[in-house]
């Protein structure tokens, strides 16, 4: 699957796994989903370059166990970042998790449009992105 032009300008990648994130990566590159694609490897590191941004990535996929700060401790704390910016970004969980709990606390969470299992998949990714 090759998109001819991209659909999202860019994805963040928040995840503690290098591995998982090398694999994602490669996967929204080499699909040409995104024209570019940001890796932050904790919650803490991506808020931080969140509040550098005067536009946020049109997605972010969130990793729900990580040290420091997990992934329901980052959409805390991005709830309280601008709605202006917030907004237009689409936030998807994507986790290897399978804790009945982490199901349902992303789908209360107002800020998360779906929760996914890894490994990621695209076309699943631009379903739901899209809808």
């Amino acid at each position: 699957m090759n998109i001819s032009t991209s659909t999202f300008q860019s994805v963040l990648l928040i995840d503690d796994n290098s591995i998982d994130n090398f694999i994602n990566k490669k996967l929204i590159e080499t699909t040409g989903v995104a024209e570019q694609v940001v890796v932050m490897d904790s919650g803490a590191g991506a808020l931080d370059y969140l509040k550098t941004l005067s536009t946020f990535p049109d997605v972010i996929l969130l990793d729900v166990q990580m040290p420091g700060m997990d992934g329901f401790a980052f959409l805390q704390e991005y709830a309280k970042l601008p709605a202006e910016l917030t907004q237009r970004c689409t936030v998807f969980m994507l986790s290897s998790s399978i804790d009945h709990r982490d199901l349902i606390r992303a789908r209360e969470n107002p800020h998360v449009k779906r929760y996914f299992n890894k490994p990621l998949n695209v076309q699943e990714l631009l379903v739901y992105a899209t809808a």
